[in-house]
């Protein structure tokens, strides 16, 4: 009985120890007397007992290594703190245990060096403005470094960027220079097109003002023009009848010149006092001579006959 119970517990030695479990996300080495065989993936596996036996166990899932923050300092002798953080991954579990003692601190410490190296080769102003390109250039020297390692660097990020305090007071008022003179800027472009704008409002308004004073005067000119043929027409008429010994026409003209002449007088602005002449027997020979031009006006053409008078002028 006790020899089957010891053969038992053997049995069960030797099961545990060929039969082994890989859960996933893990690959496991194995070796024989010291030597690496295979490469154990997720899944059950059978082992010979006590020749192989279980090497590294590597995690195969990407790691996120956080690079301490160190001082660099620059192309232009300025001072940056510098943080950042790199992803990893195991693609070779054999070269990742065996190729390296122990691949984690070999990616930091390449990660410290390389940002030193990176960033102590650019202006601060550049180091500030092109975090992208900082990183596509720490992944490319990074990456090709570890792939001896079996170790695949999936992304590099500078998580922060810290120039020193009285640099950054120094570009914090250099900026808000730059803010002013923009501003400044702006208030001048438009202090110029508001004065441009205003300079041809005036121009409008001048040439429209030209073209209203010169229709004014078209129209002024026009009204006298035809008041002086409505004069000729009417002294041409006159002078028919004065021609035929007509002494009405006479009286009329004389009478039409006399009140022109006593109306320029009244309205002088020299002229203080309007004498009246008692004699106004010229105006009554102007209404004679209108009454008999318009008798004859009508037995000549018809109708009666009025003096032409000129139009009157348009308003400005």
């Amino acid at each position: 009985m006790t020899v089957v119970i010891i053969f038992a517990v053997m049995a069960l030695v030797l099961a545990f120890s060929a039969i082994k479990v890989v859960p996933q996300g893990f690959q496991v080495t194995v070796e024989r007397f010291g030597r690496y065989t295979m490469t154990l993936r997720p899944g059950i596996a059978f082992l010979v007992p006590f020749v192989d036996r279980i090497g590294k166990r590597m995690s195969m899932m990407e790691a996120v290594l956080d690079v301490p923050r160190q001082d660099v300092i620059t192309k232009d002798n300025a001072v940056v703190s510098v943080d950042a953080i790199v992803f990893i991954q195991v693609m070779d579990a054999a070269k990742a245990a065996y190729e390296v003692e122990n691949y984690r601190l070999a990616v930091l410490n390449l990660c410290l060096t390389n940002v030193r190296t990176v960033v102590g080769s650019m202006d601060l102003d550049e180091v500030l403005s092109q975090r992208d390109s900082i990183n596509a250039r720490l992944l490319t020297v990074i990456d090709g470094a570890t792939h001896a390692w079996g170790t695949k660097v999936m992304r590099v990020e500078i998580k922060d960027l810290q120039p020193p305090a009285d640099l950054t007071q120094a570009m914090a008022r250099q900026m808000k220079a730059e803010r002013e003179r923009r501003a400044q800027i702006l208030e001048a472009e438009g202090d110029k097109q508001a004065a441009v704008l205003r300079a041809e409002g005036a121009k409008q308004s001048a040439i429209l003002e030209a073209e209203g004073r010169r229709e004014a005067a078209f129209r002024d000119s026009e009204a006298r023009e035809r008041e002086a043929e409505a004069e000729a027409k009417a002294t041409d008429m006159v002078s028919q009848a004065i021609g035929k010994g007509d002494v009405n026409a006479i009286r009329y003209f004389l009478g039409l010149k006399y009140v022109e002449a006593f109306g320029k007088l009244a309205t002088s602005n020299q002229q203080r006092t309007v004498i009246i002449p008692a004699d106004l027997s010229g105006i009554a020979g102007l209404v004679e001579g209108l009454r008999a031009l318009n008798a004859q006006g009508e037995a000549g053409a018809g109708g009666p006959w009025t003096a032409p008078r000129a139009p009157t002028p348009a308003p400005r």
